[in-house]
């Protein structure tokens, strides 16, 4: 398993992409997930990219961005010609986003049609610069449970378009995330891992509590200490050949956290293996 640390999760945090890569290197990391924001603000510093990164022994696993599906074609495209620029720069092929602002119920026939439109649009640019589009399992969006997910790739048909599996979210629909992860296995090409100490605090995840600086973390918890068993899970897809993953953490104590989690994912594989 490759492991990444996400950029995002020192958003409230006084720390250079330097110290970043330091850190993720000392802690035997395999990558980051670079969050859009911080590559668009890095794009003027011709001193960073993939290069760079590489010097660290580390890699670009993912960009991850919100690409406006919803606005004029012409801005989502030039949009996409942005990003695709910054994800060639890094040195990774995949850039992730989410479907939609509403979840699949909310959803008309219409506006799934004319997503699914767009998204084939977007995947046939990124196609031709051998990227792909990861669309993450996120709530309020039409990724928003396992039968929706299918039939938003079955619809679009296209072999750019890929998945960002990500477990806290799955669990939080109702599905068992084994059982969706065997089934999405095909798709997947990255893995977000996350947990929470109770079903019922999964609104500190709401987009307008996790990305607020004064948001409460209440719930937010280290990777083998919540309601999720990541040991069962682990040992599920460390039987499926390389895996790319990354380690999202919203809470405080960051360094310290992501620490733990990766000496505990480590420990956790060895235990297969035996």
């Amino acid at each position: 398993m490759k492991l990444s640390i996400c950029t995002i999760s020192f958003r409230h945090h006084l720390h250079s992409i330097d110290q970043l890569a330091h850190f993720a290197k000392a802690q035997g990391f395999h990558g980051i997930e670079l969050w859009g924001v911080h590559a668009k603000n890095l794009a003027d510093d011709l001193h960073y990219g993939a290069d760079w990164l590489r010097s660290f022994g580390l890699e670009t696993s993912m960009l991850s961005d919100y690409l406006p599906l919803e606005a004029p074609v012409a801005e989502m495209m030039a949009e996409t010609e942005r990003l695709s620029a910054l994800a060639e720069r890094w040195g990774t092929n995949k850039i992730r986003t989410f479907v939609g602002k509403q979840g699949s119920l909310e959803t008309s026939k219409k506006e799934r049609e004319e997503l699914t439109f767009r998204l084939e649009l977007i995947c046939d640019y990124l196609e031709s610069k051998g990227q792909y589009l990861l669309v993450e399992t996120h709530p309020n969006t039409l990724t928003d449970n396992l039968p929706s997910t299918i039939q938003l790739l079955e619809e679009t048909n296209h072999s750019s378009l890929r998945v960002n599996f990500d477990v806290l979210h799955v669990w939080e629909s109702g599905m068992d995330p084994i059982v969706a992860m065997k089934q999405l296995r095909p798709y997947i090409s990255h893995f977000h891992l996350k947990n929470i100490a109770s079903r019922t605090q999964l609104d500190v995840f709401a987009p307008h509590n996790v990305y607020a600086a004064s948001g409460t973390r209440e719930g937010m918890v280290p990777l083998f200490e919540g309601a999720i068993d990541y040991g069962e899970f682990l040992a599920e897809i460390d039987s499926n050949g390389e895996i790319d993953a990354s380690l999202e953490w919203f809470g405080s104590n960051v360094k310290n956290v992501l620490t733990k989690d990766i000496q505990d994912i480590k420990k956790a594989l060895q235990l297969v293996q035996i």
